[in-house]
Parts: C-alpha cells; sequence; structure tokens
C-alpha cells in the first residue's frame, strides 16, 4: 500500500505542481500505459480513463499532509492544484519508491491542456481498436467535447512521440 502512495508523491517529485484532478488522472493513466509502475485501476467515465484508486490515494495523500491541495474558485466550478509538500518530501527522502525517471514523460503530459489529455487517454483506452472505430468511438462518446479529426490525429503523433522517450 505504501508503495503506491510512494510512487504518486514521486510523480509529484518529477512533476512539481499538477493543476487539475482531471489532469492529474490522465498524467497517471498515460505514464501508466507507457509502463509506469502505476498499480492504480481505470474504468471508463464521462471524461475518459478514471481511477476511483487515485482518488482516494489523493484524498489520504493530503489527509497525512504529504500532498498539498489548493482549491481555487473558478466562479462556476473549482479548479485544484497538487504539489508535494515538505512533509512528502521528507517521507520519500526515507522511503525506497519504485517509480523510475520519467520526468522528461511528466513535462510533457503536463505541459498539455486536460482537454488534449483526456482526447489522449481515451485513444489509448481503446488501443485494442482500428483507428476508424477509435475515431468512431471519441466522436460518439465525446461529443460534446467536440473533437476534430485533427485533433484526433495530433492525440495520436504527440502519443508516438511519448513512446520515442521510452
Amino acid at each position: 500500500m505504501l508503495k503506491d502512495h510512494a510512487n504518486v508523491m514521486a510523480l509529484f517529485l518529477q512533476a512539481g505542481e499538477v493543476v487539475g484532478r482531471k489532469k492529474l488522472q490522465k498524467i497517471i493513466y498515460i505514464a501508466k500505459k507507457m509502463d509506469v509502475p502505476f498499480s492504480e485501476r481505470f474504468k471508463f467515465h464521462m471524461f475518459g480513463p478514471y481511477s476511483e484508486e487515485l482518488s482516494l490515494r489523493m484524498e489520504e495523500l493530503c489527509n497525512l499532509g504529504f500532498v498539498d491541495e489548493h482549491k481555487e474558485d473558478k466562479g462556476n466550478y473549482y479548479q485544484y492544484r497538487y504539489a508535494l509538500s515538505k512533509e512528502g518530501q521528507k517521507f520519500l527522502d526515507l522511503y525506497q519508491f519504485d517509480l523510475p525517471e520519467i520526468s522528461e514523460l511528466v513535462e510533457r503530459l503536463n505541459g498539455q491542456s486536460s482537454r488534449f489529455l483526456e482526447l489522449v487517454s481515451t485513444l489509448l483506452y481503446f488501443e485494442e481498436l482500428t483507428r476508424e472505430e477509435v475515431k468512431e468511438k471519441v466522436f460518439t462518446l465525446k461529443k460534446k467535447s467536440n473533437y476534430t479529426e485533427d485533433d484526433i490525429e495530433q492525440a495520436y503523433t504527440f502519443l508516438e512521440s511519448l513512446r520515442t522517450l521510452n
């Protein structure tokens, strides 16, 4: 159990700050699909792959004081910012975690919008299908997001660029 918590904390060690709960979910899902040893299980949800385990783990890490969570009121929604706390840093200094050096991957993912990462993670979720079938899924399941053919091609190009990092 602690190993899984430590791996999430180690992500923040390499990412610095992650802005948004959805973005955090997508970063960890995509990293897991790139063979980074995250243990969280994901199911397809309204905004793409989602892990209840990760949500609970983040709540625990915040309650323990290992991750700082800052909630910003944006008018019609709240934006959450996450970063490793000083206590979390002390814990990682003492604990052996399994997360490899993935700072380049995390930086590339963290530099994207959560909307784009939602599309990328959706493509990965349905990767066993043909590209045409995936496009059909995106246009059906993500109709309100108004993704275009060009968006999908950019997401596939981005995925290929991530795979060259390994």
